[in-house]
């Protein structure tokens, strides 16, 4: 298969916040990590609830409290693995935001960072 993305995908931890309503109208907010963050989506790790696919979700990055980003999202998958549940989300709404407060300082961090030394293992 071949991979679409049009745009760097950076694994980097932003905390996170992402609210949603269930199948039964209840409002829910989970808080978590993102594990990878590209330029129209991200995958994310939430603890203990996870959307439906389907549902559009509101996913704040609070890296920064003093400027949070917001922006709309729609659940495309789903990773049910026990130990550690990912949600990715394909961005409908604030992608301008997205790119410069949230794509751009991945970026921005990854270059900042030294290589891992492989040998210290």
């Amino acid at each position: 298969m071949q991979d679409r993305r049009q745009a760097a995908r950076y694994v980097i931890s932003f905390p996170i916040r992402v609210r949603w309503r269930d199948e039964n109208g209840q409002s829910v907010t989970e808080e978590g990590l993102t594990e990878n963050v590209g330029l129209q989506g991200t995958l994310v790790y939430l603890p203990r609830k996870l959307p439906n696919v389907g549902t559009k979700v509101e996913l704040t990055v609070v890296e920064n409290p003093n400027d949070e980003v917001s922006v709309s999202a729609e659940v495309i998958r789903l990773e049910r693995n026990a130990a550690h549940p990912q949600v990715a989300l394909n961005l409908l709404e604030g992608m301008r935001a997205w790119k410069k407060k949230v794509w751009e300082l991945a970026g921005e961090t990854i270059s900042g960072q030294e290589p891992d030394d492989g040998d210290d293992w």
